[in-house]
């Protein structure tokens, strides 16, 4: 997997940055899929999956603030924090790599995570996404335990301009690789969203996982 330079776009949060609409490179995401890792491991039993508890079942809506939150103005994140899976990793920006899938970091860094910098940054109005592995050649990666992510559980996204945007999980799901639901994924809801995605589903040697653990949280607190 190839993973993008960084922008300079990390040293000039001072100024917020007009919101973004990332469905330009998006759209070759959703035509191929979101593909993080293609080789993985034999890892025991495999990470774990989404409960059906977890899922976002037929009535999303239901789960939305009754008064949303102040969105933050643009600062890009430097770390993310998953308590309830002991996830404290850093975050580095990644893009596309040259097949249109969100690249990921490099995977000799069992503990990184990517930030979509070409989207909006955690807190901004819209859908941030955060990318990560779930396993190496070596074995379990950073996110190697988000299948087992419940609702109301919380992920916590300390920012370079020294705020952090607290997200609070409302659905955990597996989609496959070939039936990507990009809109249900990426889609702006109006409110600061975060997706936090790592490889899933089945696994074979031949092809790797075939399918994509997503968490669905929106923000709910700041500080």
């Amino acid at each position: 997997m190839r993973i993008k330079g960084r922008t300079t776009s990390r040293d000039t949060f001072g100024r917020e940055r007009g919101r973004r609409s990332p469905w330009g490179v998006l759209a070759l995401v959703m035509l191929s899929g979101i593909a993080l890792m293609k080789n993985g491991v034999d890892v025991g039993l495999g990470p774990p999956q989404p409960a059906a508890a977890a899922s976002l079942g037929s009535h999303t809506g239901e789960t939305f603030l009754p008064v949303p939150l102040e969105p933050l103005p643009y600062a890009p994140p430097a770390t993310v924090r998953l308590p309830s899976i002991d996830v404290d990793a850093p975050i580095m920006d990644v893009g596309l790599d040259d097949k249109g899938w969100i690249a990921a970091p490099p995977p000799q860094d069992p503990n990184l995570a990517g930030w979509f910098q070409n989207g909006v940054a955690p807190g901004q109005r819209g859908t941030a996404v955060i990318v990560g592995h779930v396993d190496n050649q070596a074995g379990p990666a950073v996110f190697y335990g988000l299948g087992s992510v419940k609702k109301g559980q919380l992920v916590e996204v300390p920012r370079l301009d020294g705020r952090v945007a607290v997200f609070e999980v409302y659905g955990v799901e597996v989609f496959s690789k070939h039936d990507f639901p990009g809109v249900r994924v990426y889609g702006d809801t109006g409110q600061p969203e975060l997706r936090v995605i790592t490889c899933g589903g089945g696994y074979t040697k031949a092809d790797g996982y075939d399918g994509n653990v997503v968490v669905f949280a929106r923000m709910v607190k700041t500080r």
